[in-house]
């Protein structure tokens, strides 16, 4: 109760990071820059013919694993993105390293999936290890590439009982890492609908609304090739995952039609939040953590626009995870997978959740963040822990093949926010 009295007292701009971390995460699937799967693989120079020096298939979890934990972990993460006191310290790295002797050097170098990414590439490419024992990196692409080049490290289950026992149907067994053989979730968030409540009078239910000529002029969409075209196909009731390239061309039609229309004002990164609750759009796709930061109190940390709500389509919404993943040839792995496991302690997870806002992958965690935290907005929020009905009818990121249908995909989607 103490810490949770010493959290609502700090400086909200030290409390939470949320904005400029989401500008980097969503912009890495906008596919500019570092623009397509190609270019990507280009700047870590792996080229179409190259065969990638990788992870042996079964490779000896025993041999990976078995020199035991050495006490350090070189943990590589995104600004912002854990709990911090007022010294500007982690609880959790702090209660981590007295519990098990790790010493945790904690590192904020990854703004963007792909220019962190083709950095740690080009070394691994080499023979050489990344420098980072512990790396966080979002679906949707470039875990995805991560682990077809070859360059994560398959992890030991045995190590991971908190995981087995405590994490979430909806971060078990993804689509992008069956059996979670190299991965493990961080935190997750919804792609779905937000609205200011005192324009829009009627809850959003669908991805329709998003279509609808009464708010021409006044709709904000995303500008990447994920969060666009998932919900629209979802809303026409294809399958992302098992999506054709003809029911893509579908898709885009309606998204094309709805910005030739009009009534899209502009397809947004980050600055969507901005545009919401200036009043220039009223309805927006919208990423469920920036939503409870928007219409949080500002005693609680948040920017007080209580008009704004967050809906998920009743086809469900999307949801999109940062990953945790061990590179290839680190150093430390026994340090790292044991972090794995720490903090899918409930009572870890709990101060995770109640700091960070975007969704647990340790339901849990939930009844902690209520009666030891006493913090229940958080704990009662559907943004932080979404119902196991939001979870079943939720989808993920498009998981390519290869990457021709990725560029096949990109083809079709991109011009319609680049036009």
């Amino acid at each position: 109760m103490e810490e949770s009295r010493n959290r609502l007292s700090m400086d909200p701009a030290l409390l939470r990071g949320l904005t400029q971390r989401r500008i980097s995460r969503r912009d890495a699937l906008k596919y500019g820059g570092m623009g397509t799967v190609a270019a990507f693989l280009a700047a870590c120079g792996v080229s179409g013919t190259q065969t990638p020096q990788r992870t042996p298939a079964g490779a000896d979890l025993n041999r990976i694993y078995g020199k035991g934990k050495t006490g350090v972990l070189d943990f590589a993460n995104w600004e912002e993105y854990i709990d911090l006191n007022e010294k500007g310290d982690s609880p959790t790295l702090l209660r981590f390293e007295k519990e098990t002797g790790i010493k945790v050097n904690y590192k904020t170098v990854i703004n963007d999936n792909n220019p962190f990414l083709a950095r740690i590439i080009q070394s691994l490419q080499a023979g050489q290890g990344s420098g980072y024992d512990l790396i966080v990196i979002t679906n949707g692409g470039p875990i995805e590439r991560m682990i077809k080049l070859g360059f994560l490290t398959p992890l030991d289950h045995k190590r991971l009982p908190n995981f087995a026992r405590y994490a979430g149907p909806g971060v078990k067994n993804p689509a992008y890492d069956p059996g979670n053989k190299y991965t493990v979730a961080w935190q997750s968030g919804f792609t779905g609908i937000a609205y200011n409540s005192k324009v829009v009078k009627t809850r959003p239910t669908s991805f329709r609304d998003l279509l609808n000529p009464e708010y021409k002029g006044r709709v904000g969409m995303f500008a990447n090739n994920q969060d666009l075209p998932c919900p629209a196909l979802v809303n026409m009731g294809f399958d992302v995952q098992k999506s054709t390239p003809d029911q893509w061309r579908q898709a885009a039609e309606v998204l094309t039609k709805q910005r030739d229309d009009g009534i899209v004002r502009k397809y947004y990164d980050q600055s969507y939040i901005d545009a919401l609750e200036n009043g220039d759009i009223v309805i927006t796709q919208a990423w469920s953590g920036d939503i409870f930061q928007s219409a949080a109190p500002k005693d609680y940390g948040g920017r007080g626009f209580s008009e704004l709500k967050f809906a998920l389509p009743q086809e469900g919404g999307i949801l999109w995870t940062d990953n945790m993943a061990i590179p290839l040839r680190a150093e430390h792995p026994v340090d790292a997978i044991t972090f794995m496991n720490f903090v899918y302690d409930p009572q870890v997870a709990a101060n995770l959740a109640a700091w960070i806002w975007y969704v647990s992958p340790v339901p849990a965690a939930k009844d902690v963040v209520l009666n030891e935290l006493e913090d229940p907005v958080a704990a009662n929020s559907p943004l932080i822990f979404p119902s196991l009905e939001d979870q079943q009818r939720a989808h993920k990121y498009k998981v390519f093949r290869d990457a021709a249908e990725e560029e096949e995909w990109n083809s079709i989607f991109q011009p319609i926010f680049t036009a």
